[in-house]
C-alpha cells in the first residue's frame, strides 16, 4: 500500500491536514510497513536494529493470527502502529487485549496519532466483545505516562509486574 515515511524527510503540520489519516489493519499486505515501524519501536527501546528478524517476528503473528496490528498512515506513509494480544481477565471473566505495542514515527508525534491508534484499539475491543485494554509502559516513558489518562486509562498501582526470562 505504501512506504514509511524515510527519517531523512520532514513533515509540516501543513502536510498532515491536507493528507488523510487512515488506520488499517495489518496483513501481510503492509507487512512491510509495519516491519519498518516495529524495528524503529524497538531501536526506541534500546534494542540492536534486526529488521528481518522483527519482519519475521509480525509475519508469524500475523500468519498464526497470534496478534492484531493496526497502521496509521498519513497519505500514503505508514506513521505510527499498535500491536493488541489477546489475553482473558480473571477477574471479569472475559477476554481483554494486551495494548502491547504503540509507536509513532518521530516526524509525525504531536499530530493525535497515538490516539487514533487507541481508540481504534478500544473499537476492536468492541468489534471482539472484549471487555476492554491493559497495558504496561516503562517509568521513564513520560509521554506515554501522560497520554494514557488522557485517552481514559487508569493508573493500577495495587500491582506490580515481574518478569522472567529463561537462561
Amino acid at each position: 500500500m505504501s512506504t514509511t515515511l524515510n527519517s531523512k524527510e520532514s513533515l509540516s503540520n501543513t502536510d498532515v491536514t491536507e493528507r488523510e489519516v487512515t488506520i488499517v489493519k495489518g496483513t501481510i499486505g503492509n507487512l512491510d510497513d509495519a516491519a519498518e515501524l516495529f524495528d524503529m519501536y524497538r531501536v526506541f527501546y534500546r534494542q540492536s536494529s534486526d529488521y528481518e528478524r522483527g519482519k519475521q517476528f509480525l509475519r508469524d503473528r500475523i500468519n498464526n493470527g497470534e496478534s492484531d496490528i493496526f497502521l496509521a498512515y498519513v497519505g500514503d506513509k505508514a506513521a505510527g502502529f499498535v500491536q493488541l494480544y489477546e489475553l482473558y481477565h480473571y477477574i471479569k471473566l472475559e477476554k481483554q487485549w494486551l495494548l502491547s505495542d504503540l509507536f509513532v514515527h518521530p516526524d509525525y508525534r504531536g499530530l493525535g496519532l497515538s490516539v487514533a491508534l487507541i481508540d481504534r484499539s478500544k473499537e476492536w475491543c468492541n468489534e471482539t466483545s472484549a471487555c476492554g485494554l491493559m497495558l504496561e509502559t516503562e517509568k521513564t516513558n513520560h509521554i506515554g505516562n501522560q497520554l494514557y489518562p488522557k485517552c481514559g486509562f487508569e493508573y493500577d498501582g495495587l500491582h506490580n509486574y515481574y518478569h522472567w526470562w529463561k537462561k
